[in-house]
């Protein structure tokens, strides 16, 4: 057991951030009054305060711990203005439970914990095959077995607050029937389509009306170009640390000779054998008479090696290479059980062994081939090896360079240029670089945490370098804006073709619903209605309808059919639809009881948080802050 966790670290840390650590996923052991006193407050749950440090250092730890569980992970995807908003909202999340727990008296005993701990699955991983506490993982989080005892009777006492509200949450009969029917029932319908696109020729908007479309506020936006800088960056990483690193000949030919086994062609030999069984469990008898077996085929062989194939043919009792003469093709060290291995190695091209024996039985071998074990020669392996050397270099030299290059571009903050001196590092520009990454962006420049550096309130007013950011695995990135071009509505003349284009689609789609509202009223009145063939509709099947007409036909009322609907689909049109059959629940939308299922977890979660809020209006919970990429952006 010890063994298996201790090769699958990762593994394990998983396990227990996603199975046994929620309640401090965002919450250090020590609870939650430490590193309060002078610190901005961002939000309050019953009196207590969350500081803008513990906001900080959730989220912090929240990053590396998904670092350390995958390092391959783009860690840009958790370092986001949404993610640092999740992080408060779970910060606040705990604080209402804890409190809550408290309140109510919620506790787990001794023997309560013990049985969890024994028969819940989701704690196996930390069992012993005896069904202890294997501490040396517990250890390996950093944690005493007391702390996670203390931690688990926590986590227990939080959940506990909404069990009840989600085991008694339970539908009736009734209102699951009316749900399940109102979603999924099925409806014949005959629409009319009005579709604005085919009233475009129709209008013909004049210079007033664009010029009244564009200076309208609730279209300002639609006009606007984002914020967008020019910058210069610079990058330390692994290979700019090479390039201030230079060896000699010497140092790598003294590598080379100290990894002489790299650099050598891995030994195999060929040999062919014939098996004659005899398990080590087999009497002893049955062994001898097997081990005199394979001395007699032995002898038989020594005064004619060439029969070696057609003996194993007819004799060894493994049927894998029997019908091959006896041949097991190339192999190297650590494919065969050991005595084999032994032998085989031992042998040159052509000879033959004595009787090896094995757990599998005994063994006659002829070595028919042998290859690798030589060296490749230095020239050969010459770039390879100085590349190997330069960057062991560079990893040993990159905390001092990392150090230094953070130094210079904080220290001498209204240039890049003197980092880039010191570390031979190439400026690089670049045009265009938005708040936010671009689709599709790679590169220092795709990184949230530089770009909410470099769009900060004092590195727009200042112009000064950011901080040194990591970017990557060994890769740091400093930026400073060299221009900046604030949010600004484009000028009229730049967007007319826009505007227009905008302007006749929505005079279009008025006259798509004028002329669609005319003969709904006509129809409704017994006019002959020029209906599409009746199709039938649901949810599930819309059958080429929008969404949103959809929803406008499965919400109409329909005491009396047929029943008659106009829908506004905005842009696209205008819809006139008679319902004339009201039918029962699409098959389509899966099995009664499954569907039952989820709609009582459904509604246990709705209860769930409907409960929640309660909870949050109880304790008096005050979110004072957002994400700080978010409030940045309002201030502009």
């Amino acid at each position: 057991m010890f063994d298996f966790v201790r090769k699958h670290t990762r593994l394990m840390q998983l396990l227990l951030v996603l199975l046994i650590f929620p309640s401090f996923v965002f919450f250090g052991i020590q609870g939650y009054s430490g590193f309060k006193e002078g610190r901005q407050e961002v939000a309050k749950v019953a009196g207590q305060s969350i500081t803008q440090t513990e906001w900080d250092e959730a989220h912090r730890r929240q990053v590396e711990r998904m670092r350390a569980q995958a390092p391959g992970v783009d860690l840009k995807l958790f370092d986001t203005p949404e993610m640092k908003q999740r992080t408060l909202d779970e910060l606040v999340r705990e604080r209402v439970m804890m409190v809550a727990a408290d309140k109510l008296r919620l506790t787990t005993g001794d023997q309560r914990l013990a049985r969890l701990f024994q028969n819940d699955p989701q704690f196996a991983v930390l069992r012993n095959p005896d069904g202890t506490l294997n501490k040396a993982l517990i250890e390996a989080q950093g944690m005493s077995v007391a702390q996670f005892e203390q931690q688990l009777r926590r986590d227990l006492a939080m959940r506990q607050v909404v069990l009840g509200v989600l085991g008694s949450a339970t539908p009736s009969a009734e209102a699951t029937e009316l749900a399940t029917n109102a979603l999924f029932q099925r409806r014949e319908v005959r629409v009319a389509r009005f579709d604005a696109k085919a009233y475009e020729a129709q209008v013909k908007p004049t210079d007033a009306d664009l010029q009244a479309y564009y200076d309208d506020a609730a279209h300002a936006a639609t006009f606007e170009s984002p914020e967008q800088a020019s910058v210069e960056y610079i990058v330390l990483d692994l290979e700019a640390v090479k390039k201030g690193i230079t060896v000699s000949d010497a140092e790598l030919k003294a590598y080379y000779e100290q990894n002489a086994a790299r650099f050598t062609a891995p030994e195999e030999r060929r040999a062919s054998h014939i098996l004659v069984k005899a398990e080590a469990s087999a009497p002893a008898a049955e062994r001898e008479k097997a081990k005199a077996k394979a001395e007699s085929l032995l002898a038989e062989l020594k005064r004619d090696p060439k029969q070696f194939a057609e003996l194993a043919k007819k004799n060894s009792d493994d049927p894998g290479s029997a019908q091959r003469g006896g041949d097991l093709e190339w192999f190297g060290r650590g494919a065969m059980v050991k005595p084999f291995e032994d032998a085989a190695f031992a042998l040159k091209p052509g000879e033959l062994s004595g009787v090896v024996q094995s757990d599998f039985g005994y063994h006659v071998i002829q070595v028919t081939g042998a290859r690798g074990g030589e060296r490749k020669p230095f020239e050969q392996v010459q770039a390879e090896v100085r590349n190997e050397v330069l960057q062991q270099a560079a990893q040993r030299r990159y905390a001092e360079a990392a150090e230094t290059f953070s130094n210079l571009v904080y220290e001498q903050s209204d240039s890049l240029k003197p980092a880039a001196d010191k570390l031979q590092l190439t400026v690089l520009t670049a045009t265009g670089v938005t708040r936010t990454p671009k689709a599709g962006a790679a590169g220092p420049l795709s990184n949230a945490k530089l770009l909410e550096s470099l769009f900060s309130a004092e590195a727009l007013r200042d112009k000064r370098n950011t901080e040194a950011v990591e970017v990557g695995p060994n890769q740091l990135a400093s930026a400073r804006i060299v221009s900046y071009q604030p949010k600004r509505k484009l000028p009229f003349d730049e967007v007319k073709d826009r505007v227009r284009g905008l302007v006749t689609a929505q005079q279009a789609a008025a006259l798509a619903r004028k002329e669609g509202e005319a003969k709904l009223a006509a129809w409704k009145q017994g006019g002959e209605p020029a209906l599409d063939a009746a199709v039938e509709i649901s949810r599930v099947q819309p059958k080429g309808l929008p969404r949103e007409a959809i929803d406008a036909l499965m919400k109409a009322p329909v005491q009396t059919l047929p029943a008659w609907t106009g829908i506004d689909l905005g842009a696209q049109g205008y819809l006139v639809a008679r319902i004339d059959k009201v039918l029962p629940r699409d098959p389509a939308s899966g099995d009664a009881k499954q569907l039952q299922g989820q709609f009582a977890q459904a509604w246990s979660q709705a209860e769930s948080l409907a409960y929640y809020e309660s909870l949050k209006q109880r304790l008096r919970v005050h979110v004072e802050a957002k994400a700080p990429a978010a409030a940045a952006s309002a201030a502009q």
